[in-house]
């Protein structure tokens, strides 16, 4: 369970969410950091993630990630209970999907508090909540010319 945070004397921030989507466009890392920039944060936390070559001691070939309808809403709904459980001043999150190439983002997340523990903790908590809770599937082909779905349970 995440700990609580207060910081007295602080301005209660506007709506911390600024940014949630998925999206088949490219993502881009500067659109997520300026999306989190508030004057009363201390930290920036950011997380990048790039589709890597391998998996599972494979080479992948190809990847492309699908998302359920309500993709999104359940993307705010992670989004909101990070925001409800740590003092975040500003968050984001983006995902891509449909066919992507290796060194692509796949998703990119941040968020900004008023202290950089506080900051790695809860875009740690958002990306791991998003991986978890959010219905994304990523479809991988391997050189061999295998194939597997990631997530799709």
């Amino acid at each position: 369970m995440a700990q609580m945070y207060e910081h007295p004397g602080e301005a209660a921030a506007p709506e911390p969410i600024r940014l949630l989507e998925v999206r088949s466009a490219p993502l881009s890392v500067d659109e997520v950091f300026a999306a989190v920039q508030d004057g009363a944060a201390g930290g920036t936390a950011l997380f990048a993630g790039t589709v890597r070559n391998h998996d599972g001691g494979s080479d992948v070939a190809a990847l492309a990630y699908s998302a359920h309808p309500t993709a999104e809403e359940e993307l705010r709904r992670v989004a909101e209970k990070v925001a409800a459980d740590y003092p975040v001043r500003a968050l984001a999150a983006v995902h891509r999907v449909g066919d992507l190439s290796v060194g692509d983002l796949a998703v990119v997340v941040a968020v900004s508090c008023p202290h950089r523990a506080e900051a790695f903790e809860a875009c740690r908590r958002l990306i791991d909540e998003l991986k978890a809770q959010v219905p994304l599937w990523k479809h991988q082909e391997f050189g061999d010319g295998s194939q597997e779905w990631v997530g799709a349970q």
